[in-house]
């Protein structure tokens, strides 16, 4: 499973004409997962005028849903989804809480207001791309890890859970799609005197950058 979401949970919140906007966002995987949060929010901020919302599940993004919460038709959930949309995002809720100011924002306002607060929930929490990773572990003298330093520079990897002991043991995660490309490059770079062991398939987060339109 593949996707991109919000990095963490979190809220964020500004101020439009007098009225309060505060954007709460959840990474979610299931519908009953979405009104549940919705509903800790609405019963949170009980007082506020408004607590619309929108989400979007699966990986496909099969399903999705808005609420205005009383707004007019079209100016509060489908604006917030349209967000989520044009990040190509999933698996994630998102409820702006609106507390009136008394100054009325017409109906270009509260779709600016609401998609403008997803916008800035967004861009202040971050994202992430949830990617499924192909592991390897080597089994290397000291000798070859030396060797090894320059594979990993070369093809721009990291090695994890490395240990030291008759001879060194060592992992790396890559992309499951060169998985293969890998293991014949490093049996190559060691003139295949090395020992590979898979390790199966791993779900990682790996920092997404932001579409520059909001």
């Amino acid at each position: 499973m593949e996707f991109k979401t919000i990095k963490e949970d979190g809220m964020v919140q500004e101020e439009i004409k007098k009225s309060r906007f505060i954007c709460h966002v959840k990474r979610i995987y299931s519908e009953e997962e979405a009104r549940a949060f919705i509903a800790a929010i609405k019963k949170e901020h009980y007082k506020a005028t408004h607590n619309c919302s929108a989400f979007i599940i699966g990986e496909k993004s099969d399903i999705k849903r808005t609420s205005d919460d009383g707004e007019p038709s079209g100016t509060a959930g489908v604006p917030m989804l349209g967000v989520l949309e044009k990040h190509n995002l999933t698996n994630l809720c998102v409820v702006v809480t609106r507390y009136f100011g008394g100054i009325k924002l017409g109906a270009g306002g509260l779709i600016r207001a609401y998609a403008g607060s997803v916008a800035l929930a967004i861009k202040e929490i971050g994202l992430v791309e949830i990617k499924e990773q192909a592991g390897l572990r080597l089994k290397l003298s000291y000798s070859q890890y030396q060797d090894f330093a320059n594979f990993l520079k070369v093809q721009n990897l990291e090695e994890t859970d490395t240990i030291f002991t008759e001879l060194v043991d060592t992992t790396i995660y890559i992309d499951k799609n060169i998985k293969e490309t890998t293991k014949r490059n490093l049996t190559e770079f060691f003139n295949g005197k090395i020992e590979l062991t898979d390790l199966g398939l791993r779900e990682v987060e790996v920092h997404a950058i932001l579409d520059k339109e909001n």
